[in-house]
């Protein structure tokens, strides 16, 4: 399926909930919807669904206006934050809903893809049993089973693993990523969690209060933000932003911390240089132990939270507050001194517009 979207918006009232965009799915892939919450993620799926119509513009499907058509009269699964099943109909009946409804396969194809569905996402012990006696995890498991089994060349899945604790979350995503690399449907996910994108990959669209950001190859998007506003949206833990000013050596942060960055030339304007640039930092790209040709950050420790394999540093420094990320435990105590130490081919820089002027060279390790 090759969905598109020409010149789309949607108001409300004096409200707009998407401002007018043009979009095209990719054709039998993922495609990750990635914004916080009131982004305009499920607006843009109901568009796509048939669910709403748009204020203006067109809905196209394999180049055909589908703009007035309901849902009802569009092939599409759907999968919601808030898990759907029929609750009076076994497990195994509401996996065969959709195809039953299909009316072209006998009772035994039905069953084998039921089972073949089940295996994949571990219920395949609960067909017998009635969606309310399962855990939330396994009956959000039997929603996106239904919605494989019907085989729609449009799936649309709205957070579907928010509800769920962390743990059911990581073993979803994994299996997901397989499931939907071995099928047909063109699918569009959305989560307002920059790691669930960089899990699925494919293809990534970045928005942010209605506004469509950008969109591309998701390792493109992370590595090479269009904007502040993208690379905001994209990054978790937030990603380090300071001010510094063109130098001739490259960029002054505050304190002595200078870059040494190569800017385009046709990007450093005199005005430019003097309006100032903003560097952009992840998280993870500073490390505890310096190598050559690394810049040292002193600070003080505010904040130390480990997570899982990774812990989390706050830290006030001369060029301003940042958080490093650093792989494994460490234990920090708070006030106590510290230095980080960041390799310059490893920064983003934007202009005084917030557009981005140079991305990182290469992926750096911690």
């Amino acid at each position: 399926m090759q969905l598109t979207l020409e010149g789309v918006a949607k108001r409300v009232g004096a409200a707009t909930h998407l401002y007018p965009l043009d979009f095209a799915l990719q054709p039998r892939a993922v495609t990750v919807l990635l914004g916080a919450t009131q982004a305009g993620k499920t607006t843009l799926m109901r568009l796509m669904a048939g669910l709403d119509a748009p204020s203006q513009g067109r809905v196209r499907v394999d180049g055909e206006d589908v703009t007035g058509r309901s849902v009802r009269e569009r092939n599409v699964a759907m999968v919601y934050q808030q898990f759907i099943n029929y609750p009076s109909l076994r497990v195994a009946d509401n996996i065969a809903s959709p195809l039953k409804l299909r009316g072209d396969l006998d009772r035994a194809a039905i069953d084998r893809r039921v089972r073949e569905l089940a295996a994949k996402l571990h219920i395949e012990t609960f067909l017998d049993r009635l969606p309310a006696e399962l855990s939330g995890g396994q009956q959000q498991r039997v929603a996106l089973a239904r919605a494989l089994a019907k085989q729609a060349p449009l799936m649309l899945l709205d957070e579907p693993l928010v509800n769920l604790d962390y743990k059911l979350r990581e073993e979803l995503r994994e299996e997901l990523s397989a499931l939907f690399a071995g099928g047909d449907s063109t699918v569009v996910y959305a989560t307002t969690e920059p790691t669930e994108a960089l899990l699925l990959g494919g293809y990534t669209a970045v928005l942010d209060a209605g506004e469509l950001l950008q969109y591309g190859p998701t390792a493109e998007v992370f590595r090479r933000p269009r904007s502040i506003r993208v690379a905001r949206a994209f990054s978790d833990p937030p990603i380090n932003l300071w001010q510094g000013r063109v130098a001739e050596s490259g960029i002054q942060l505050a304190g002595d911390a200078r870059l040494a960055v190569s800017l385009p030339a046709n990007a450093t304007p005199a005005a430019a240089a003097e309006a100032g640039v903003t560097v952009g930092v992840r998280a993870s790209a500073l490390r505890v132990r310096p190598r050559p040709g690394d810049v040292a950050l002193a600070g003080r420790v505010e904040l130390a939270e480990i997570s899982g394999s990774d812990t989390f540093v706050h830290v006030a420094a001369a060029v301003g507050p940042l958080v490093a990320q650093l792989t494994g435990v460490h234990y920090f105590k708070l006030g106590a001194a510290i230095t980080l130490y960041l390799d310059p081919a490893q920064i983003h820089v934007f202009d005084a517009r917030g557009d981005l002027l140079v991305a990182p060279q290469r992926s750096g390790a911690r």
